[in-house]
């Protein structure tokens, strides 16, 4: 078994068990304390990865971000799965051309989201279909277990309209999607209702006003964080600095971590 099959094995058997919390590192050193921490799978944050090229989010090629994929793979033992955004195109193909490559930097999982960032629209349901079909198909052919995600953008773009929300996901568990994921569910209902209409495992977002057990509880299989983390990091650094530069305080280099404990 190659270090790739057995990652992508581990994510599917993940899959099929309990419940889990799927972080989101955005650069090589963050995955490993993750891994450190006891995490047992990862994912990649589009935001956060944009943040380390000094971009926003959305501001990342597919070169950068198997590159990122190659670095994060070389640092851990843990499955990744990739935040592929909406494939770098709006085609099927680019979806599934998306998927191969960062499949071959070390990815075993991928999401597809059905958003048209040069449109800014969501694209009509026949259309998002043929390209989550075109990326499950790429993605059965690898030759190893990849976990392929199908995201419904609706309740982040400004229209929570969760009928439409549970009918793309429908129609992406049946175009053979192996996880199901809607950004933005807010109340438990959402994401009880959601999970109740599908039967493959379903991604929650995590928001800072539900706890992991009463998302668990509501039916989800997993749960990311997207760029929180990354936040959280982004905003210790800038607080930190901006009381260095507004009052010559320097208490906040106080703050110490046994890097040797975690990366050793």
């Amino acid at each position: 078994m190659t270090r790739q099959e057995r990652k992508g094995q581990a994510l599917r058997a993940l899959h099929g068990g309990d419940p889990f919390v799927i972080p989101n590192p955005w650069d090589a050193g963050s995955a490993r304390v993750l891994e450190a921490l006891g995490f047992q799978a990862l994912a990649t944050t589009s935001s956060g990865f944009a943040f380390t090229l000094g971009r926003l989010d959305g501001g990342s090629s597919l070169d950068d971000v198997a590159a990122h994929v190659t670095a994060l793979d070389e640092a851990t033992e843990l499955p990744i799965s990739v935040d592929l955004e909406n494939g770098y195109g709006p085609e099927p193909e680019t979806a599934a051309q998306a998927i191969a490559r960062v499949a071959e930097a070390g990815a075993v999982g991928g999401s597809i989201e059905d958003w048209d960032p040069a449109e800014g629209l969501i694209y009509d349901l026949a259309h998002a279909v043929e390209r989550v079909t075109a990326a499950v198909e790429t993605a059965r052919g690898l030759g190893f277990p990849f976990a392929l995600v199908a995201r419904a953008e609706n309740h982040i773009r400004d229209n929570p309209d969760l009928d439409d929300t549970i009918a793309r996901l429908q129609a992406f568990e049946s175009a053979g999607a192996d996880v199901l994921y809607a950004p933005g569910l807010r109340t438990v209902e959402e994401i009880r209702t959601v999970c109740e209409a599908v039967s493959m495992p379903v991604n929650v977002l995590a928001l800072p006003n539900l706890g992991v057990a009463e998302i668990f509880e509501s039916g989800a299989q997993r749960i990311s964080v997207g760029g929180g983390l990354a936040w959280v990091a982004v905003s210790a650094f800038v607080d930190a600095a901006t009381a260095i530069r507004d009052g010559g305080d320097l208490s906040p280099l106080a703050t110490r971590l046994r890097l040797s404990d975690l990366l050793g």
